[in-house]
Parts: C-alpha cells; sequence; structure tokens
C-alpha cells in the first residue's frame, strides 16, 4: 500500500474512533472539496434501464475509480457490477482508454491527459428483471423505480467516503414524483437536484418515483416522520382507516425504548409492487421496503407491513448508528466482518416482535402466534447438529439468498430469528433478577440512546455489548451469548420463552401468522407433520432431515402430481394430513422429478400440527415485555412519553 493511502487509512480509524480534529486525507488525484457531479436519468426505468453521468474532478496522470463493492446492510459484495455497462470516460474533449483491474472487477484504470482537470464519465445500469438480492435485484417496473446510489457511482480509490462530496441530481419520466432522504431539491426543466452530501450520505439515501405517489406525514413527533408511498397501480395507495396515527404510534414508542434519535427526519419509502424483490434495507434517515402490490389493501399483507417498517426502523439505531466494528470500513471496497449480525439483525428481529405489539399494530396474541411460529421452525432445523449459530452469521454473504431446498439441513441467515429466542432469555434474566425494575430495555436506551447528534456511527465489539449488559444486570452475559452461539444443540434455545412464562406446543389448530404468510405466498407448510412445505403449484421446497418424508425419500423440487390415488390439490394434501391420525396406511405421493415419476409413502400418523405458545410457570414477563411505554393521551396509568 502506498504510503499516502496508508497513512490516509490511519486517521479514517481515528476519526471513527471519535478524535477529535482528525482531518482525513483526501486521495492525491482528487482535489479536496470538490464535489463530484452525480446526473441520473430515469426517464427509460419503466424498460429497465438507467442512465447517469459523473464529472469527477481529477489531477492529470493515473487514476483508478472504484464502483462500491460491500453495499451497508446488505452484508457482503452484492454491488452489481456485472450489470454495469456502456461506461466510457472523456477529458479534455477526448475519450479516454481504459482497463479494468485483473484481479478487482469493481476497479477502473485510466489516465488523465495533460491539462484536464476533470473526468467525465458516463455509465448505464441495466436494471435486472430476474429475481436478485437486495438491491441488485429487481428495482424497476413500468410504473416506479427505486433508485440505490451506488448502482450507479464511481468513485477515486483510496478517497474516503465520508470526505468525498457528491451533488446529485435526477431526471423523472413526465409525471412522476419522488421521495427521498435527501435534503435541498430544487427542481428546474424536468431535473431535481439535492444539496451536495458525502458518498456516505448519499448511498444511504435511496429514492423511490412513480406516477403512483402519496406521501403519509405522522403526527405528533418532535421531528418530521413520513411514509412516502409508490406502486404499480393507483388503487395500492388507498390507506386503511387510521394509517398515520397508528405508525405515528410506532415512533412514539420507539422514541420510549431508545431515549434519543440519531436523524433529524425519518422517511419509509415504501414500494408495492409484485414485480420486484421484496425485502428491507436499513439506512440512517430512512429504509428501503418493499412489498406487494396490495399491501395496504389486505389485512395479511398488513401485519407483515408492521413487521418490515418496525424493522428497517429499529436499524436506525441499532446497525447505523451503533454498528459493530467488523462493519466500520475505511470505504466501500473492503470485506465485511459480520460475526456481531447476531446482535446487529438478531437484537432488531427481537424488537420487531415487541414494537408493533407496543404501538397495537397486532394484538398481544398475534405477537405470540408470530413467536410460536418463530420458535417452531428453529426447533425443526436439522442443520443446527453441525452449523452453530454464530458461523450463519460469520457466513452471511454466502447464506444471503439460499435456495429454499434442503434449507432446514442448510441453515440460512438464522442470526436473524435465533437470536429473538436468545435476546428474549437475556430480556426476561434481567427482569427476574431485578423483580421488574430491569429489562433490556434499559440496555436498549443506554448502548443505543446517547447524544442526538444526527447522523453518525459509533462502533461496538462483543465485550461492549457484555459490559453494557452487565451495567443494567448482573449475570455471566459472555458465558450465556458464548453458549447459545457455539452450540450445536439439536433443539432450538426455547429457554427463553420459558423464562419469560410460555412454552412452545403443537396441535391441530391452525397458527394465524402462518395463515397469513401462507395467504400471501401460496402453497402449504406441513413442515412439523410430514415435514415439507410446498408452493402453490404443489412443488416442494425444503425437506426436514428425519421427518416422514425424508424417511421416504422425498425430494426437493420434486412436483406433487397425487396424493393417495387422486389429483393433486393443496387441500387435498391437507386434508390427508388431518386424517393421518385416523388411518393405519401410509399417506401415498406421487410426484414428478424432471422427466421421472416416483410414488413415495409417508409413515405419519400424527394429524395436523401447528405451533402456538402457552402459559407456563412463573411469571408473565412476554406480556410485560409486549406492554405499551408510552400512555395514551387522557389515559391515567404510568407510562413513559415519546421523546
Amino acid at each position: 500500500m502506498p504510503a499516502s493511502r496508508a497513512f490516509a487509512k490511519v486517521l479514517i480509524r481515528a476519526a471513527l474512533a471519535g478524535i477529535a480534529g482528525a482531518v482525513l486525507a483526501a486521495a492525491p488525484a482528487v482535489p479536496a472539496n470538490a464535489p463530484i457531479a452525480i446526473d441520473v436519468d430515469l426517464r427509460e426505468a419503466p424498460r429497465s434501464l438507467v442512465h447517469a453521468k459523473l464529472l469527477i474532478p481529477a489531477s492529470p496522470g493515473p487514476l483508478t475509480l472504484v464502483y462500491p463493492k460491500w453495499i451497508p446492510g446488505e452484508h457482503g459484495p452484492s454491488g452489481p457490477i456485472r450489470d454495469l455497462a456502456g461506461v466510457r470516460f472523456r477529458a479534455g474533449g477526448a475519450d479516454l482508454a481504459w482497463q479494468r483491474d485483473a484481479v478487482d472487477m469493481y476497479a477502473f484504470h485510466l489516465e488523465v491527459p495533460a491539462g484536464a482537470d476533470a473526468v467525465e464519465a458516463a455509465v448505464d445500469y441495466l436494471a435486472p428483471v430476474v429475481a436478485a438480492n437486495f438491491t441488485a435485484g429487481r428495482s424497476t417496473t413500468a410504473a416506479l423505480a427505486v433508485l440505490s446510489w451506488n448502482t450507479v457511482a464511481l468513485y477515486p480509490e483510496g478517497a474516503s467516503p465520508e470526505q468525498l462530496w457528491f451533488a446529485p441530481s435526477v431526471i423523472l419520466p413526465d409525471g412522476w414524483r419522488y421521495g427521498t432522504a435527501l435534503e435541498g431539491a430544487t427542481e428546474s426543466g424536468g431535473t431535481v437536484r439535492f444539496a451536495p452530501v458525502s458518498l456516505v450520505r448519499l448511498i444511504d439515501s435511496p429514492l423511490v418515483a412513480s406516477a403512483n405517489f402519496t406521501r403519509v406525514e405522522l403526527p405528533g413527533s418532535d421531528r418530521p416522520h413520513a411514509i412516502d408511498v409508490v406502486a404499480d397501480s393507483p388503487g395500492a395507495l388507498t390507506l386503511p382507516p387510521g394509517f398515520a396515527e397508528a405508525y405515528a404510534r410506532l415512533v412514539a414508542e420507539a422514541g420510549a425504548l431508545f431515549g434519543a434519535r440519531h436523524y433529524r427526519h425519518y422517511d419509509w419509502l415504501l414500494t408495492l409492487s409484485d414485480n420486484v424483490e421484496h425485502f428491507g434495507l436499513e439506512h440512517h434517515e430512512s429504509s428501503d421496503n418493499r412489498l406487494g402490490e396490495r399491501t395496504l389493501l389486505e389485512e395479511p399483507w398488513r401485519k407483515a407491513l408492521a413487521s418490515l417498517l418496525a424493522h428497517e426502523y429499529v436499524h436506525s439505531w441499532n446497525g447505523k448508528y451503533r454498528r459493530p466494528a467488523g462493519l466500520v470500513r475505511d470505504d466501500y471496497q473492503q470485506p465485511f466482518d459480520t460475526w456481531l449480525l447476531w446482535v446487529y439483525e438478531g437484537l432488531t428481529q427481537y424488537l420487531r416482535e415487541l414494537l408493533p405489539a407496543r404501538a397495537g399494530l397486532w394484538d398481544p396474541e398475534y405477537g405470540r402466534e408470530r413467536l410460536a411460529l418463530l420458535a417452531a421452525n428453529l426447533e425443526y432445523q436439522g442443520g443446527r447438529r453441525w452449523r452453530p449459530l454464530s458461523d450463519t452469521a460469520a457466513a452471511a454473504q454466502v447464506l444471503f439468498g439460499v435456495p429454499s431446498f434442503w434449507r432446514s439441513w442448510r441453515r440460512g441467515a438464522d442470526f436473524y430469528d435465533e437470536s429473538v429466542l436468545i435476546w428474549m432469555e437475556v430480556d426476561a434474566k434481567l427482569r427476574a433478577g431485578s423483580k421488574g425494575s430491569k429489562s433490556l430495555d434499559d440496555f436498549c436506551r443506554a448502548f443505543y440512546g446517547g447524544t442526538e447528534n444526527g447522523p453518525e456511527v459509533k462502533p461496538y465489539t462483543f465485550d461492549d455489548v457484555v459490559a453494557a449488559l452487565g451495567a443494567v444486570g448482573a449475570g455471566d452475559w459472555k458465558a450465556l451469548l458464548v453458549e447459545h452461539l457455539r452450540s450445536k444443540s439439536e433443539h432450538a434455545p426455547l429457554s427463553g420463552l420459558e423464562a419469560a412464562g410460555w412454552k412452545l406446543v403443537f396441535d391441530d389448530k391452525p397458527n394465524a401468522a402462518l395463515t397469513d404468510r401462507l395467504a400471501i405466498i401460496g402453497g402449504r407448510d406441513l413442515s412439523y407433520s410430514l415435514g415439507i412445505d410446498v408452493d402453490k403449484e404443489g412443488v416442494v421446497g425444503d425437506v426436514r432431515v428425519g421427518s416422514a418424508a425424508d424417511q421416504a425419500g422425498v425430494a426437493p423440487g420434486a412436483k406433487l402430481v397425487a396424493i393417495d390415488g387422486l389429483a393433486w390439490s393443496a387441500d387435498r394434501l391437507t386434508d390427508a394430513v388431518a386424517s393421518s391420525a385416523q388411518r393405519q396406511e401410509p399417506i401415498e405421493l406421487l410426484v414428478q422429478q424432471g422427466e421421472l415419476f416416483r410414488t413415495h409413502r409417508l409413515d405419519y400418523h400424527g394429524g395436523a400440527r401447528y405451533p402456538h405458545l402457552v402459559r407456563a410457570a412463573g411469571a408473565d414477563l412476554l406480556t410485560a415485555m409486549q406492554a405499551p411505554r408510552v400512555r395514551p393521551a387522557g389515559a391515567g396509568r404510568p407510562g413513559s412519553r415519546e421523546r
């Protein structure tokens, strides 16, 4: 590494450590304080084509430009370089030759000619029309677009993204409106220009746009909060009664939980389409949330929306403000260390299960059904026998987007859901040890509260987490966490549920959360009986190791053709399972695998099995965990007020 770059990296690390007065060195070829102009044209986004031009100040000599590779929140090298096309560079009125680095596919080498003070770059982003992970997936339709600035950005190698400024603008199709956390917008001649921001802030501030757009401003807070909605159809924008007030309660409950806000304003960017990737991605002052077109119109989708918006909102504190040190890097080209994702994502997932109940977005019973489904899925996760939870976090970059086939044996990003049970146990132990005077809420306020300085990053380590828990309540927190993280137990860590006063049981009554999930995705989930799930076409997804389906030789990807000699239907499959307890003969499945047809006889007689929570011994701490922290207007009971 050249000495100048090494020195710059030392200074960057000093700044991240909070050393006042540290001055970050700019890359030698880039003049200080000269913003890079980045102009994006979305007029052809409806046909999956995005154009961008950049004007990059530069000095004569060698210059390497890089494309962001490791994208915050995506936890991997997911920058979609393969979809970058039409790359052209000019300077001094002439085209410049360029060469991709022989090892790093994200780097472009060129020579800035004498007399030139800038390089013009032009790129096209071929917006995907097939599924892929996160922002590298489908982000445009004929009616809308989600612009993630990293997909069209280039910047000088070695420059600090915190110190490198961009002046962004966007051209929208006629009649389209937009939502973003970027500030200082001015419109002229069909172009929207925003105030210059650092590259970090730019990549942290996506934009949604459509002719079908509405902005829902939430009442009652000390700073602006809004949900900016774009959709494939005007009808999809129909808001349910009390929508703004309901999410204002979520804002209030989060304020009561953390005690401070590390943003100046917050926008949930909500894309409603069946033709984009469905996910959420956190940012400091906004989040990129994508669900089906009928999300606002149908109750199962609305409950899923509450879960998604709560999760991404919590990330403004846990993931953006406080971030594992292994996820804080000098630029977007360096690999992440994702081991602490069981805090970053896992604790966020736990709070996602509490805040909607506290805000009244779903009732406590529905919250328990969700927790029962989560716990049951983990209890039937056979891959725990060989892969500990910690490895799912360390290997996150290769586990996102894994196929459903053999999912329970492979294990995927289980640091999300399994960590819910761990953090519930921590919460329960804090409550029990203090006789109710302390809880994980106190940890959240101490660890994620702090001073309101707007968007900033405060890194942490495992030892920091352990110390912060110890400051709230006595206990060997390190031993508890390490035990769960390294365990290869056959069973899920259900001790957290039991410590909260509840236990997991199975009966023949459908689980409400599973019913809603299947209403959205279709198919049937018989994981806890036959050991398979099937999609709406009858194709087998996962086969649980050790289940009746596994023992009978059913393969993932097989398509059900008949059940007990009758043509396949989802209802017939469900009926066969329900009646299995009253019959002696096996359930017979005729399946097709490619050109081959096979018959499998499943020796199962347990009837329908669905997960639920029932009260166990001890105090009911779960209900206390779900209880609101904000006193409603006019109420007489004690409680916290929103910040």
